[in-house]
């Protein structure tokens, strides 16, 4: 309109109309109409203004989230799909590791007499991993992707090297600590990459693509978790990847930190410049990763957890001095921990804020409960397969992944669905009811003398649940905040799942304790009690005993008892799930922009 008014001069003097003398501008005039056209901008200025607005970082933005901003506006098409490649053989290694990790760890274990300390392994790992997500999406909003990315892939290729070379159950445990905060770290990082690099409406279907490895490596890797224990050494199983995760995880680091370098170098984002020295340095990230409330949070963590797995084995069971004191100290130490981030702590782990949302509160309570109803089996459900169903151990992994392959099909169906619907909670309204039911058919067909397709068959209908809850519990949380909180809400979402999973499993051992080892002393020959404790904890020592005997028998009763109960518990734990849906809103998924420059 400010165009038009202007031009509206110069086509009235365009009639036939002679003009008169008051229609000739006076010198005055011209210079006040010279003045009103330089002051005024056009809509084409506007247009420009905004546009170039659009090509920036947000300003009040964290550092890291402005980089990331930065690099999707900097990088061509070629390059974010070069990305997303590189994303995709990143999410096969770690798939394929996991998978031969998922195989070799209860023989592992088996080689230090320590089967059915499993489940202290997991916890220790889980509880630390919990307390490293909120740290680490401080670490990506502060300093950037690409750091972030590259100290989870250091200590992920530490946690490899120290797995393949340890020589007591002590040492496995701490690589195993280093193993799982590096890769689900690395994960980590790898969905905020994703979800900075493609638009909401489409993140569903990015994750999905980036999870297709699943499929391939649910039955690769167990066959190659077999070749490696009886062809070579499980040690290799793990040495291998420490040569080959370096290299595949190099590439990303580069693409980043160079096209950082190019959007610094056209102006797009400021190079960061700090007066701060070294000591000043250390005690900002200090205060800003709150180090002190990541020791207390995982140290309370652990040290409540524990008790529940190792209490059995001491000298007066729950009765015994220091299983009290562990639970009641780490008790201690997660209300003081509560208390610090609350009332003390400068920059709190979580921001509370995010608390009060109701579609976050309601995604990470379904993930919880769901990684807590899954761990409550999930950790000897391949020694069941290989003692009671007497398969080998590639085709107990190969059912033990049945979720992978399903999932994998499954989320590309679900991510399209999401794009095109534009919403996600009405999937939950499948979901929840198949999963308990399929767990629930799960309590029946988990005894000796049971088909293996009947397990398969439950495994199917949990996986199909089991991927939609995953999937929208990201999507849930992403879709809840902008930009600038998608790795705090990420990180929120991770930090629940890996509570629960270390809960999940904290169960998982407390009723394998308390029901497998009774079981044992009950079904056993009197003949082969003396061997209780080898056969207890050892998966090698069970499978040495002939199908048919009376022992190999007595022990197949004994893990049906113990696994009937543990699904009993998890499927009581999914009924839960019908209340948190409710929580969750309808939000449209089309509506929402967060991101910037050439994204998917």
């Amino acid at each position: 309109m400010q165009l038009f008014s202007r031009l509206r001069p110069a086509v009235f003097g365009t009639s036939t109309t002679k003009p008169t003398e008051d229609t000739i501008p006076n010198e005055k005039q011209k210079e006040l109409d010279a003045e009103s056209a330089v002051s005024s901008p056009t809509q084409d200025d506007n247009e420009q203004t905004q546009q170039s607005e659009e090509e920036r970082p947000d300003n009040e933005a964290q550092r890291g989230v402005q980089r990331a901003e930065a690099v999707t506006l900097t990088w061509s098409k070629p390059t974010l799909i070069a990305v997303f490649i590189n994303v995709w053989l990143l999410y096969f290694v770690n798939a394929m590791q996991s998978s031969v990790s998922y195989s070799l760890i209860p023989f592992v274990t088996s080689s230090f007499s320590s089967h059915s300390l499993l489940n202290v392994i997991y916890i220790v790992a889980n509880a630390m991993s919990a307390a490293t997500y909120v740290p680490l999406a401080k670490v990506i909003d502060v300093w950037g992707r690409a750091e972030g990315y590259f100290i989870m892939c250091t200590f992920a290729t530490l946690g490899l090297i120290l797995m393949a070379t340890c020589h007591n159950l002590a040492t496995f445990c701490a690589a195993h600590v280093f193993y799982s905060i590096g890769f689900g770290g690395m994960v980590f990082c790898l969905a905020i990459i994703t979800a900075d690099s493609s638009k909401l409406k489409n993140r569903a279907l990015a994750y999905a693509f980036i999870n297709t490895p699943y499929i391939i490596t649910a039955f690769a890797g167990a066959k190659a978790a077999e070749g490696f224990y009886y062809d070579i050494s499980w040690r290799w199983g793990y040495g291998t990847f420490a040569i080959v995760f370096p290299v595949v995880a190099a590439p990303l680091f580069f693409v980043l930190k160079y096209n950082l370098r190019k959007a610094e170098k056209q102006g797009i984002i400021k190079k960061e410049k700090s007066d701060r020295t070294f000591l000043q340095s250390v005690w900002y990230y200090f205060i800003e990763f709150d180090i002190g409330g990541v020791i207390v949070f995982s140290v309370g963590l652990t040290v409540f957890l524990l008790p529940f797995n190792i209490a059995s084995s001491a000298p007066n069971g729950w009765q015994t001095g220091y299983i009290i004191a562990m639970i009641i100290v780490g008790f201690v130490l997660l209300v003081a921990f509560s208390l610090y981030e609350k009332f003390l702590a400068p920059t709190p782990m979580l921001d509370f804020s995010i608390l009060t949302d109701r579609t976050i509160i309601g995604a990470c309570l379904i993930n919880a409960t769901y990684v807590i109803s899954y761990f409550c089996w999930a950790n000897y459900f391949t020694s069941f397969l290989q003692v009671v169903n007497n398969i080998t151990l590639a085709e107990s992994g190969y059912i033990g992944h049945t979720f992978e392959v399903v999932s994998g099909i499954l989320l590309l169906g679900v991510g399209y669905l999401m794009r095109r619907t534009g919403y996600f909670k009405w999937l939950l309204y499948f979901a929840v009811p198949l999963y308990i039911l399929a767990q629930g058919l799960m309590i029946y067909f988990r005894r000796p003398n049971q088909s293996v397709g009947f397990l398969v068959m439950c495994q199917v209908f949990t996986s199909i649940g089991g991927a939609v809850f995953i999937m929208i519990g990201q999507i849930a949380v992403l879709a809840a905040v902008d930009h600038q909180h998608i790795a705090a809400a990420l990180a929120f979402l991770y930090v629940v799942g890996t509570i629960g999973n270390a809960l999940g499993a904290t169960i998982c051992g407390a009723i394998w304790s308390n029901t497998f080892q009774p079981a044992l002393a009950k079904y056993l020959p009197e003949s082969e009690l003396s061997n209780l404790p080898m056969i207890y904890s050892d998966l090698t020592t069970q499978l040495s005993y002939e199908v048919g005997s009376a022992t190999r028998v007595a022990i197949q009763e004994a893990y049906g008892y113990a696994q009937t109960r543990m699904l009993s518990a998890g499927t009581a734990i999914m009924g839960l799930c019908f209340i948190w849906t409710l929580l969750i809103r309808n939000i449209n998924l089309t509506k929402v922009e967060q991101v910037k420059g050439m994204v998917f």
